[in-house]
Protein backbone atom coordinates (compact mmCIF):
# COMPACT_ATOMS: atom_id res chain seq x y z
CA UNK A 1 0.00 0.00 0.00
CA UNK A 2 1.06 3.39 -0.89
CA UNK A 3 1.15 6.42 1.47
CA UNK A 4 -0.02 8.39 -1.56
CA UNK A 5 -3.21 10.23 -2.02
CA UNK A 6 -5.47 8.21 -4.20
CA UNK A 7 -6.26 10.31 -7.39
CA UNK A 8 -10.25 11.10 -8.72
CA UNK A 9 -9.80 8.95 -11.32
CA UNK A 10 -8.63 5.71 -9.50
CA UNK A 11 -11.39 6.23 -7.01
CA UNK A 12 -13.93 6.65 -9.82
CA UNK A 13 -12.51 2.96 -11.17
CA UNK A 14 -12.96 1.19 -7.99
CA UNK A 15 -16.32 2.83 -7.64
CA UNK A 16 -16.86 1.55 -11.01
CA UNK A 17 -16.14 -1.43 -9.69
CA UNK A 18 -17.92 -1.70 -6.97
CA UNK A 19 -21.59 -0.45 -7.38
CA UNK A 20 -22.46 -2.89 -10.07
CA UNK A 21 -21.79 -5.55 -7.29
CA UNK A 22 -23.21 -3.88 -4.13
CA UNK A 23 -26.73 -3.06 -6.30
CA UNK A 24 -26.54 -6.88 -7.25
CA UNK A 25 -26.35 -7.99 -3.76
CA UNK A 26 -28.99 -4.78 -2.31
CA UNK A 27 -31.45 -5.99 -4.99
CA UNK A 28 -31.86 -9.04 -3.32
CA UNK A 29 -31.43 -8.29 0.27
CA UNK A 30 -34.98 -7.78 2.66
CA UNK A 31 -36.86 -4.70 2.56
CA UNK A 32 -35.23 -1.99 5.30
CA UNK A 33 -31.88 -3.75 5.67
CA UNK A 34 -28.78 -1.48 6.35
CA UNK A 35 -26.28 -0.49 4.45
CA UNK A 36 -23.88 -2.40 6.83
CA UNK A 37 -26.30 -5.70 6.34
CA UNK A 38 -25.81 -5.65 2.79
CA UNK A 39 -21.96 -4.89 2.81
CA UNK A 40 -21.19 -7.98 5.06
CA UNK A 41 -23.66 -10.23 2.39
CA UNK A 42 -21.73 -8.92 -0.17
CA UNK A 43 -18.40 -9.74 1.43
CA UNK A 44 -19.72 -13.65 1.83
CA UNK A 45 -21.33 -13.37 -2.06
CA UNK A 46 -18.19 -12.64 -2.82
CA UNK A 47 -16.08 -15.29 -1.05
CA UNK A 48 -18.23 -17.80 -2.12
CA UNK A 49 -17.84 -16.38 -5.88
CA UNK A 50 -14.32 -16.81 -5.13
CA UNK A 51 -14.79 -20.31 -4.08
CA UNK A 52 -16.63 -21.27 -7.32
CA UNK A 53 -14.07 -19.40 -9.48
CA UNK A 54 -11.55 -22.02 -8.05
CA UNK A 55 -13.62 -25.27 -8.09
CA UNK A 56 -14.78 -24.11 -12.29
CA UNK A 57 -10.75 -23.70 -12.73
CA UNK A 58 -10.26 -27.01 -11.05
CA UNK A 59 -12.79 -28.81 -12.94
CA UNK A 60 -11.11 -27.56 -16.18
CA UNK A 61 -8.22 -29.49 -15.68
CA UNK A 62 -9.87 -32.43 -14.47
CA UNK A 63 -9.15 -32.27 -10.90
CA UNK A 64 -12.41 -32.59 -9.82
CA UNK A 65 -15.97 -34.28 -10.75
CA UNK A 66 -18.30 -32.36 -12.42
CA UNK A 67 -20.95 -33.25 -10.15
CA UNK A 68 -19.11 -32.71 -7.43
CA UNK A 69 -21.68 -30.37 -5.04
CA UNK A 70 -20.38 -27.30 -3.20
Amino acid sequence: MSDKPLTPEEVQAAADKFFPLFTIVLKDMPKGSSTEDTLKVLETVCKLAHKQREQKKLESFGFLEHDTVL
